[in-house]
């Protein structure tokens, strides 16, 4: 019995023995894997455990206009947080927040007591009410350097130059359209920090300094913009209108020297509600907004109406089908199929050549130039004046046009398109064709950015918008020219003339659907000078009170506009 209890007790400290030295070893195994193969991985998470970081914002670049006025530049502000481990006297901070920033104390309570590593308790503090709350010494408190956006001249160029949100980036316009270029890089502060959280008083340091994005130069004009807002608004109020655009813009190369879309809003309040929308669901609140920051000249289309008598006057002189010269007979209407189509002159123009039908912006003429034309030809120089596709303009949310299908165009349609209706396009589409029809024939992209320099001013970023895609004979530009000089000097546009320069333009009326409903847009396109155009301006007056007509109200307002700034932009 002895014998086998002693043999007992050595096999079990054999297998204690076993086991301790198995767990050992697997131990050992595991502790030499996570040194050799781990220790890269655990040592940046110990790292990381005390290691807090704190973001140091990049300043966002400026905006500028083609003489170097700043359009959109920025303010030094103050992102306040709070460390809850490091928070000593909780009460404190809260009531020194909530009198500074203007905060419900219970909302400062809920970010104050949250257990994080860091709260954000607000952006965009204006650096006189952070400086006071940095003076209060608030432990856990810490207010860090920002940048917000700020627009020296309010409203002017709003809904092209766009704003940025809570974090300084773009949200529309020309600040979300170069966001790569202006956002900067944002750089940070680690420093040391114990187990808990708690940041080591004099513990090392490591620095990554921000880099400030590139400053963007556009073809923007500010003399120009205020002008050309000062008459958008006059027009605004005394048509009591629905919106006013106006677009100014170099035929040559697409440089877009104003956009005026009013009534514009205060870009540094961009999210200000009138007193009465505020009890307005939140839904409803931001269509108000979305509606209000809608740049129409680009995102809304349109019927052109008579202005667009200029892409088909180009497409049947192109095609040979037509000669100023020809001669026509206009009665005041065309019956077209069963469908009789009236001119805007309903006892008629009686004899005319093409050239005087244009002077007269002749309906009956350009049904009959039209039918010339045909379906399929009138596609195919609607494609090549770039009518059916995007003029690739660098902001976002131009709209596209809404054109018939080819294979449904009859007769009447193609009658009505001729003289621009039953079909919409937006209008820098429609003046950037235009533009490509009396520039001599040349494809241009409108734009306003021209080029970016990075923040240390020792990279140039030039931005190319260059085609050479040839859309029209140069000799038939010239022809499209001196008619359209006609029709300032004789014909419909005599409104939009100015003493001393010589003017070319189009006018055009539209009514808005349904027909019938009294709603018309009025509109006038004019370029100068006429034998090298050197500027291409848009005037369209949304829904008028009283007279609505394009030749009464938009050629005038041309005219008000060439005055003053023709002077200065064609002053070399």
């Amino acid at each position: 019995m002895l014998v086998g209890h002693k043999t007992y007790q050595r096999q079990s400290l054999f297998l204690v023995f076993f086991v301790c030295t198995l767990v050992a070893t697997i131990l050992m195994v595991r502790l030499g894997y996570l040194m050799l193969t781990k220790a890269d991985y655990y040592g940046v998470k110990a790292k990381e455990l005390h290691e807090r970081e704190r973001t140091i914002k990049a300043e966002r670049g400026k905006i500028l206009d083609r003489n170097g006025n700043v359009l959109a530049g920025n303010v030094s502000v103050s992102t306040i947080s709070v460390i809850h481990s490091q928070v000593k006297e909780p009460e404190k901070v809260i009531s020194v927040l909530s009198k500074e920033l203007g905060m419900k104390e219970e909302e400062l309570r809920k970010k104050v007591e949250k257990v994080s590593s860091r709260e954000k308790i607000k952006s965009n503090v204006d650096k006189e009410i952070s400086d006071r709350i940095r003076s209060y010494k608030l432990a856990g408190v810490t207010v860090d350097e920002d940048y917000k956006r700020y627009y020296e001249y309010g409203t002017l160029g709003s809904k092209v130059l766009g704003f940025t949100g809570g974090d300084n980036q773009g949200i529309i316009g020309l600040e979300v359209s170069y966001e790569s270029l202006l956002k900067g890089l944002d750089g940070s502060i680690l420093t040391m920090a114990t187990a808990g959280g708690v940041e080591i008083r004099n513990g090392a340091e490591d620095r990554r300094e921000p880099v400030a994005g590139w400053d963007l130069t556009t073809s923007l004009d500010l003399n120009v913009m205020e002008y050309a807002t000062q008459v958008a608004n006059t027009l605004l109020e005394q048509k009591q209108a629905k919106t006013v655009e106006i677009i100014i813009m170099n035929p040559q190369n697409g440089e877009i020297y104003a956009m005026v879309n009013a009534p514009e809003f205060d870009l540094n309040h961009p999210y200000e509600l009138e007193p009465e929308a505020q009890t307005k669901s939140q839904k409803e609140k931001m269509e108000i907004l979305n509606s209000r920051w809608r740049n129409l000249a680009v995102s809304d289309t349109y019927e052109p109406g008579s202005t667009f008598k200029v892409v088909t006057a180009a497409a049947a002189l192109d095609l040979g089908v037509v000669k100023m010269t020809d001669t026509f007979s206009c009665p005041g209407y065309k019956i077209v199929e069963d469908q009789r189509i009236r001119c805007h002159k309903t006892t008629g123009h009686g004899a005319e050549t093409f050239e005087q039908g244009i002077m007269n912006s002749c309906n009956p003429v350009f049904m009959e130039v039209g039918a010339r034309v045909g379906t399929s030809h009138m596609f195919e120089k609607m494609k090549k004046f770039g009518i059916l596709e995007k003029t690739g303009i660098d902001v976002p949310g131009e709209a596209s046009t809404i054109m018939h299908k080819q294979e449904n165009v009859g007769a009447v349609e193609l009658a009505t398109m001729s003289f621009g209706q039953s079909f919409q396009l937006s209008p820098i589409r429609m003046l950037t064709s235009i533009s490509m029809i009396i520039n001599g024939g040349e494809k241009i992209v409108p734009h306003f950015g021209m080029y970016a320099v990075s923040s240390d001013k020792k990279t140039m970023k030039k931005l190319s918008y260059s085609s050479s895609e040839r859309v029209l004979e140069k000799s038939i530009s010239e022809e499209i020219r001196k008619a359209l000089q006609k029709v300032v000097t004789e014909g419909g546009g005599k409104k939009a003339g100015v003493e001393g320069y010589l003017v070319g333009g189009k006018t055009g009326t539209s009514q808005k659907l349904p027909r019938g409903n009294g709603k018309y847009i009025a509109s006038c396109i004019g370029f100068s000078p006429v034998d090298n155009p050197q500027v291409i301006a848009m005037v369209r007056i949304d829904e008028p009170q009283g007279l609505y007509y394009g030749g009464v109200i938009a050629a005038p307002a041309i005219s008000t506009l060439y005055t003053n700034i023709l002077p200065y932009l064609l002053k070399e």
